[in-house]
């Protein structure tokens, strides 16, 4: 049984390879094709192509695929194969995953404009307003999407305030607030920062916020304990 297994994937990998090598693509077909498919509100697919071989990058790799056809290829790291295909109605292209019976056609991924980037290309590229805007938008649509993963925000703030990079890592810790504005960990980061840089205030105004929402916050309550803004003491001292 299990020789037999061998022989058959042996089998197809040299009917996949054949096919592969018997496509040509016209420079038309391949300027209609290649680009940016949205394959989650995060990530993309983007296919390339390489003389007669297609490529995708894909969650940071760049992978190799086996054309089946004009318009169908397998990608043996996603194990599915795709096919090039048009809505008939909105005539957007899309990648579309066939099914082990290809007895329907799905619209999968669609094709996004050369221009197009998810929130997490805007965050890497420093465009910190886009990416909050976009990671609204995906909590608009799932609270809990792991994409908006208040950990994961806090993570990346602190290794861009490791590596110096103070104003990244305080528009980050300042993007976490807005998505999760009821958390005290992310006031306590963004207070952190600012106290760290000198900006007393902004550190104030967030270490209360941060006890606000966690009574215990002891970071909190130390610095509070020994710090007023001027307005404050002002205010004490006319009373």
């Amino acid at each position: 049984m299990k020789l037999k297994a061998v022989i058959l994937v042996m089998l197809l990998t040299t009917v996949f390879y054949s096919c592969s090598n018997s496509v040509e693509y016209s420079e038309v077909f391949k300027k209609e094709t290649s680009g940016k498919y949205s394959y989650n509100p995060n990530e993309v697919i983007e296919v390339s192509y390489e003389g007669n071989n297609i490529y995708i990058n894909w969650r940071g790799g760049k992978l190799k695929t086996i054309s089946l056809s004009e318009d169908e290829f397998y990608v043996a790291d996603m194990n599915k194969k795709l096919r090039f295909v048009e809505h008939p109605e909105t005539e957007a292209q899309y990648l579309s995953v066939v099914s082990e019976d290809d007895t329907k056609t799905t619209y999968d991924y669609r094709k996004m404009p050369d221009d197009y980037m998810t929130p997490s290309m805007h965050l890497k590229a420093g465009n910190y307003e886009a990416a909050l805007e976009g990671f609204l938008e995906i909590k608009r649509q799932d609270s809990l999407s792991p994409f908006i993963n208040e950990w994961d925000f806090n993570r990346l703030g602190y290794d861009y305030f490791g590596k110096g990079k103070y104003k990244d890592a305080i528009a980050v810790f300042t993007m976490n607030t807005k998505l999760h504005p009821t958390s005290d960990n992310v006031y306590d980061s963004l207070a952190e920062a600012y106290l760290f840089t000198g900006d007393s205030l902004q550190a104030y105004h967030n270490y209360k916020k941060a006890l606000q929402f966690n009574t215990g916050n002891r970071r909190a309550k130390r610095f509070l304990k020994v710090y007023r803004p001027k307005q404050e003491l002002d205010s004490v001292q006319n009373d």
